[in-house]
């Protein structure tokens, strides 16, 4: 990615992301030092990626836990090493290496059994849930790490701080908030693409995170948030809580 001195403020994105080369990394960490503005959205693209990554990971149950801890004292100890006899038959050397590693086995098998079988139950949303965060975490990324990518920050009527992130060349946008209050039960958040006072939807978000905004951005001015009922709405049907204008 090649950028002209004056394009500094907008690799905050790529830096964070690893995308800048090494001289390009170099270059914008002395811009870094002078810059507060860049400083904060380059912290605030690195909180959002790792927001992203761990949508994915889930702890086992705490039962887990018992399972294992009961299973591990029922194993005994393993016996102390001997030196071998000179000559041992083929059969004996068998035997005495299957001993140990039956016994290490039945270690593994009880430490990781409890885990196993809970992960072999779910594996099967496991993968659906990370194959969608990945998509999700591919075209993100590939908004912020454009050379494009252009950046307006907003604070929602209540109290959430907002991030919109566009890129033209990718015709997207993203869109970040930060201490957004859970929707009452029943409601959910949803977004906005207003095109010349004409409000589309643009997908949803229920609580801090990072989505894509559904929709063609091209030609849309601001972004805006509502409060719907579950399920989503074709028009507003509330005062929008954010209504910020797009980066140009």
């Amino acid at each position: 990615m090649k950028q002209h001195a004056t394009d500094a403020h907008t690799l905050s994105a790529a830096y964070a992301l690893g995308a800048l080369d090494s001289a390009e990394r170099a270059g914008f960490e002395d811009h870094l030092r002078e810059c507060d503005a860049c400083r904060q959205e380059a912290t605030e693209f690195r909180e959002t990626a790792a927001r992203l990554a761990a949508a994915v990971s889930q702890a086992p149950p705490v039962s887990a836990r018992t399972r294992v801890m009961a299973a591990v004292e029922g194993v005994r100890q393993l016996p102390p090493r001997l030196p071998a006899p000179a000559a041992v038959p083929a059969l004996g050397v068998l035997r005495r290496k299957a001993l140990p590693l039956a016994l290490a086995a039945g270690v593994a098998a009880a430490v990781l059994g409890g885990a196993t079988v809970w992960q072999s139950q779910h594996a099967q949303e496991y993968e659906r849930q990370a194959r969608q965060s990945q998509r999700q975490l591919d075209a993100v990324s590939a908004v912020l790490a454009a050379s494009d990518a252009r950046t307006v920050h907003g604070r929602a009527a209540n109290g959430a701080f907002t991030t919109v992130v566009a890129s033209s060349r990718r015709n997207a946008a993203v869109f970040t908030a930060t201490g957004l209050p859970a929707p009452a039960a029943g409601r959910t958040y949803q977004l906005w693409l207003d095109h010349d006072g004409t409000m589309r939807p643009a997908g949803f978000i229920d609580h801090d995170g990072t989505v894509v905004l559904s929709g063609d951005p091209a030609d849309a001015g601001a972004v805006g948030l509502t409060l719907e009922p579950a399920g989503g709405s074709a028009r507003p049907t509330t005062t929008p809580l954010l209504l910020m204008a797009l980066p140009a």
